[in-house]
Parts: C-alpha cells; sequence; structure tokens
C-alpha cells in the first residue's frame, strides 16, 4: 500500500528501480503494484471454510434427528446431550452455529411433511381498550413459612390492550378471597372491563363437559359478574395462549417483586409489588368529579383505558 504513493514518481518518467532505491523494496515489486493493472487490494489467501473437517460432523444425523423430534429445542441442551450422551468435545459455540444452520432445513421438511401445515401456528389476537382483562392464579408456596403461613397464593389481573398489570397476595384461593381480589383490582385500576377471561378453575366453572358444550359457571361467579356487568369469557380446555398476557405476567412479578427477597407478612408482600409497579401506568382519579366523565377523559390517553366504572 505504501508503494502507490510512489505513483507520482513513476508518471514523471522515474524507473521501476530508482523508484525501489528510493522506498527500499525490490523494483520487481515496485512494477508488480505500480502498473496500470495492478491490484487495488493486497492479495487474499484462498478461503479454507469447508477444507477442514469440523468436530460436530460426525454427530450432524444425531442433532439432525433430535430436531425432527422437537424442532424448538434449544443448543444448548443438545450440546449437553452431545457432551453426556456421545463425549462430544467440540464447544457449544460450534453447536449452536450448526443448529441455527440445521433448524431452517429441519422445518422445511417437517412443514413439506405436515398434511396440516397452519398446524402450530398461533394467531395474535388484539383488544380495544378496556374490553379485556385476564385473570389467573400463581403458587408462591411456603415463601411465609417461617411467619405461620402454610400457603400464599398471587391473584393477577392484566389488561389485555394496555397490558398493566395488578397483583395481591392471599393465604386461601377461595371464593371470598377470589371475588375480594377482584374488588382490589377494580379499584386499582378505576373500573370494570368488559369481559374477563379465566381457565377453567372451580372458582369460575361448576363442573367439567367435554367440548362443544356450554360450561356451566358457578352461580356465584355469575352473580358476581352480573353485578359488576362484566362477561365470564372461560377458555376452552388446553388452552393456554387464550390468556397468554396474564401467565406472562405471573412469571414477570414473580422475578421482579419476589426472587431473592424474603417478607414477613402478605402486606408486606403487597407492597413490595405497589412499589415496583410502574405508576405510570396507574391514572389517578380526580376528586369531585364523576367517574365515567374522569374514566372517558383517560380514555384517549397514553394507555386509553376505556374501562367502565363500577363501584367495588
Amino acid at each position: 500500500m505504501n508503494l502507490r504513493r510512489f505513483r507520482a514518481l513513476l508518471e514523471a518518467c522515474a524507473t521501476y528501480a530508482e523508484i525501489g532505491r528510493e522506498c527500499g523494496v525490490d523494483w520487481r515489486a515496485v512494477k508488480k503494484y505500480l502498473k496500470e493493472d495492478a491490484p487495488v487490494v493486497p492479495p487474499v489467501g484462498p478461503s479454507r471454510r469447508g477444507t477442514q473437517p469440523r468436530v460436530i460432523d460426525a454427530l450432524t444425523g444425531v442433532v439432525d434427528a433430535w430436531l425432527r423430534a422437537d424442532v424448538r429445542l434449544r443448543a444448548a441442551t443438545i450440546h449437553e446431550r452431545l457432551v453426556t450422551q456421545y463425549g462430544f468435545t467440540g464447544s457449544y459455540q460450534r453447536t449452536k452455529m450448526y443448529v441455527a444452520e440445521a433448524r431452517p432445513r429441519i422445518v422445511v421438511e417437517l412443514d413439506a411433511g405436515d398434511e396440516n401445515r397452519v398446524r402450530g401456528l398461533h394467531r395474535r389476537f388484539e383488544t380495544v381498550a378496556g374490553a379485556q382483562a385476564q385473570v389467573d392464579w400463581g403458587d408462591e408456596t411456603t415463601i411465609l413459612s417461617h411467619v405461620g403461613i402454610g400457603k400464599v397464593w398471587s391473584f393477577h389481573m392484566t389488561l389485555s390492550y394496555s397490558r398493566d398489570p395488578f397483583t395481591c397476595y392471599v393465604d386461601s384461593a377461595d371464593l371470598g378471597s377470589f371475588f375480594d381480589c377482584h374488588r382490589r383490582a377494580f379499584t386499582y385500576f378505576g373500573g370494570v372491563p368488559g369481559s374477563i377471561v379465566y381457565d377453567r378453575t372451580k372458582t369460575v366453572v361448576k363442573r367439567h363437559v367435554a367440548a362443544g358444550v356450554a360450561v356451566p359457571l358457578h352461580p356465584q361467579a355469575a352473580a358476581f359478574a352480573e353485578h359488576y356487568g362484566f362477561v365470564i369469557d372461560v377458555l376452552a380446555a388446553y388452552r393456554p395462549t387464550g390468556k397468554g398476557r396474564v401467565e406472562r405476567q405471573v412469571a414477570i412479578v414473580r422475578e421482579h417483586v419476589l426472587a431473592g427477597r424474603s417478607f414477613g407478612s402478605l402486606a408486606g408482600m403487597d407492597a413490595a409489588f405497589a412499589e415496583w409497579a410502574p405508576r405510570s401506568m396507574v391514572w389517578p382519579v380526580r376528586r369531585n368529579v364523576d367517574p365515567r366523565t374522569q374514566l372517558h377523559r383517560l380514555s384517549g390517553r397514553r394507555h386509553g383505558r376505556h374501562i367502565r366504572h363500577k363501584s367495588p
């Protein structure tokens, strides 16, 4: 590259030998890099890609078979199994690179042989503000066993439109606690959503029925919903994606509020959630203002809670 600085000498009729003596290189090198058809970049050696055998090449058939059985299998799991079952000595990085290369190919193969190509796909649904909330229980095990509370449950309600969460902690998951948690959630959000999605919990469903048959609701749950003016939406059996918003919130709240901490009471756990919760999402209700007017005023704001007010 430095030789190109001496091109002006060549254009001034200097010889290759003179330029070589000036820059301290052989005249043949000067001629190679200063002639008209000289390369514009230094020479590059041939690529060695594909010329050296990979350690994982001997086990690619095994990896492909595992991916055909479960195409979502993680590379870390595959590497762990290769090491323990086959004595694989390659690195995890090499395994991950091969899995990233093989997975799309396996997906195409499975799709070509699948009679129902829409199997496994999930249609994402959206709701208007205030139209729906999702409810779920979380099992917090014996987090307060040291103070004599044998079992703790977390109640979660998440607004489907804005993903705003509410969580409270109770020591019982019976009907009384279930309805009281709803009232606390309505107070927290400042209103009642149009419908609430549940799984087939015994506090909502009176008994289980066959697929395609209307689910009989628990009488007290039906009366509670009628009083507050919302519709109970019970998911079909084995439909976990139907209320994925609240199920995801159960894990998020557990990780951010409870993980690595100790508590002495249920009130302390509620206070920890209140401290963590994104307070900017909870719009304050003004005093001496009709609640319906207040909620309508807030409905066009950032999170757009179009939820109807019903005093708890």
